[in-house]
């Protein structure tokens, strides 16, 4: 279980992720809705998957490069201590700082509005407490080289995008075959506020765990 939790804990966080209308599924049924098209969903969705596999990517990257040269307990506390400070940046200001873009971006401009949202938000920051027993030098896979941490920490990104992928066109085309845009008026939950005690919660945890 010591080797297996980390994987399901990537599963989940991506579920969460992909569930989460700010990382994409609601752009893709509008997408959708203004284009008329199942197929536009269908085709934003990968895109969007995209994006954010790269913004967690590139977190894991520089795990794996401090994992390297920094002690894990310090790079745990540092994380920590960055997660809850982002929690806070975002519950202050984060309503400001909207990444908008039109109803007639294609795929590209898509998957980098992704890429932007989820750094913003800070998803890759909230893997890190998945990926640190994986690549770490004292988690269970200890005594990998910096190759194979580096693969192991694509595969993890790769899981997680998975779920993510999975978790999002499932909202979407719920939203958009079968429930409809009305439920948004009446349904609607403040994910700021859910995201934000997230992040928190796992930065706190990170520290005194």
């Amino acid at each position: 279980m010591s080797e297996l939790w980390p994987w399901l804990m990537l599963v989940g966080l991506g579920a969460f992720h992909g569930l989460n209308p700010a990382m994409g599924w609601l752009f893709a049924v509008a997408l959708g809705v203004h284009r008329q098209s199942g197929a536009a969903v269908a085709r934003a969705v990968p895109a969007i998957a995209i994006g954010h596999a790269a913004s967690v990517a590139a977190v894991a990257g520089a795990l794996v490069t401090a994992g390297l040269a920094v002690d894990e307990g310090r790079l745990r506390i540092a994380t920590g201590c960055a997660l809850v400070a982002w929690a806070i940046a975002h519950a202050l200001y984060g309503h400001r700082r909207r990444v908008r873009i039109g109803m007639t971006t294609g795929l590209l401009g898509l998957a980098a509005w992704s890429f932007l949202m989820a750094t913003v938000h800070g998803a890759g920051l909230m893997v890190l407490p998945a990926l640190m027993p994986l690549c770490l030098a004292d988690g269970p896979l200890a005594g990998l080289d910096a190759g194979r941490s580096a693969l192991t920490a694509l595969a993890a990104v790769g899981v997680h995008t998975a779920a993510m992928l999975a978790a999002t066109a499932l909202a979407a085309f719920a939203v958009y075959r079968f429930v409809g845009l009305g439920i948004l008026r009446s349904g609607w939950i403040n994910v700021d506020l859910a995201w934000t005690l997230v992040l928190a919660a796992t930065g706190l945890m990170l520290i005194f765990v």
